[in-house]
């Protein structure tokens, strides 16, 4: 069979240790005779295993003391909601960076709950590049109860590695598509949450990081579910969570210290990036319109100079093994997802059909 290679950009593919852990457990977890999506979640076993994912996780990113780890339903999207419920308090007014269509998914539903001050960091380099305009030039308001930011825009295939300057006002990043891909300093921020589906494990959870001043400042109109300090004082069950997920993160956790940590581990995304960047910019047959100081590593998106060619590229490609290769609807084209669990044979593997393709087609 050939080997199969999956670079969708979420749900994305898990590290094949970690399928293999769970299929070996599946129906039998910890030799109680049952799935661990079967044991209850209050269970001295589960909360064991949950105990040992958030201190993985804390060691991982080197969380402070001073923030909680949660754990819960929703995904990214539950988040655009939770945030402004949590933090806004007295102030009804934050700040949104936009920097692609995740950015303005968020500013949608926040302006459900507030006043909203979206500022577009985007530009363009004299040669037609999207680019973003530099730290100093983007303007934060001093009064805003938090400024809000994502990372990394999986559609565009954008990523910021400068982090906004916000002063005494608490900073949140949607870091859905990038935690754990690369060093991050958890400090400079009040609140860090992900949608799990890219580099943590299956979609339905979310990771939320939050400073502890920052838990208990709800409107009373919040539902149970998305309160901080709720799901903080029941240790992320005030029910019963996504306990399979929860899990399979575990297992993920475990699987990125065995590879040496987050240090280690960007070493390998960089490497995958790069050899897929620069094999497109030095074909005449494929291009990517990102500027170079902002491109993406975890998500590339690419497009062939032939459009015609688009769908013998998908056919093509897939019956190579090489799965989930079309651009999102909106910006067209191709993407390839590059996350953790993608090892750089499969970015190899897409570089050798690439370039067979441009010469078949070219």
């Amino acid at each position: 069979m050939t080997k199969i290679f999956n670079f969708c950009a979420g749900p994305a593919m898990l590290p094949e240790a970690v399928m293999q852990k769970a299929q070996q457990e599946f129906c039998n977890w910890q030799n109680l005779g049952v799935s661990v999506m079967e044991v209850s979640h209050r269970s001295p076993e589960f909360v064991a295993m949950a105990q040992q994912a958030e201190q993985d996780l804390r060691e991982l990113m080197a969380i402070p003391d001073n923030y909680k780890v949660l754990f819960c339903h929703g995904g990214g999207r539950g988040q655009f909601a939770a945030v402004p419920l949590n933090l806004l308090d007295s102030k009804l007014n934050a700040d949104y960076l936009l920097t692609g269509q995740w950015s303005k998914y968020a500013v949608a539903e926040a302006k459900k709950h507030a006043r909203i001050a979206e500022t577009n960091i985007l530009t363009t380099t004299t040669d037609g590049k999207i680019s973003v305009r530099p730290c100093a030039d983007w303007k934060i308001n001093a009064g805003a109860a938090y400024v809000h930011y994502c990372p990394n825009e999986t559609i565009e295939g954008i990523e910021l590695f400068d982090i906004p300057e916000t002063g005494v006002v608490p900073l949140v990043a949607d870091m859905s598509s990038t935690i754990l891909s690369r060093p991050i300093d958890v400090s400079k921020f009040g609140v860090i949450y992900a949608g799990a589906q890219k580099n943590i494990g299956p979609s339905g959870l979310a990771i939320v990081i939050v400073r502890d001043d920052l838990i208990g400042k709800a409107r009373q109109t919040i539902p149970a579910i998305f309160d901080y300090k709720i799901q903080a004082d029941a240790d992320s069950m005030y029910n019963t969570p996504p306990t399979y997920a929860w899990y399979l993160a575990g297992l993920v956790f475990k699987w990125l210290l065995e590879q040496g940590g987050v240090v280690e581990i960007e070493k390998k995304n960089i490497a995958k990036a790069a050899l897929l960047y620069n094999f497109i910019d030095q074909s005449t047959f494929y291009a990517n319109n990102i500027d170079k100081s902002v491109r993406s590593r975890m998500n590339v998106p690419f497009a062939l100079i032939n459009e015609g060619l688009n769908e013998a590229f998908l056919i093509e490609s897939k019956a190579a093994g090489l799965l989930t290769l079309k651009g999102h609807k909106i910006v067209g084209g191709m993407r390839a997802s590059l996350y953790n669990a993608m090892p750089i044979e499969g970015v190899q593997a897409l570089v050798d059909f690439m370039t067979a393709f441009e010469k078949k087609y070219a």
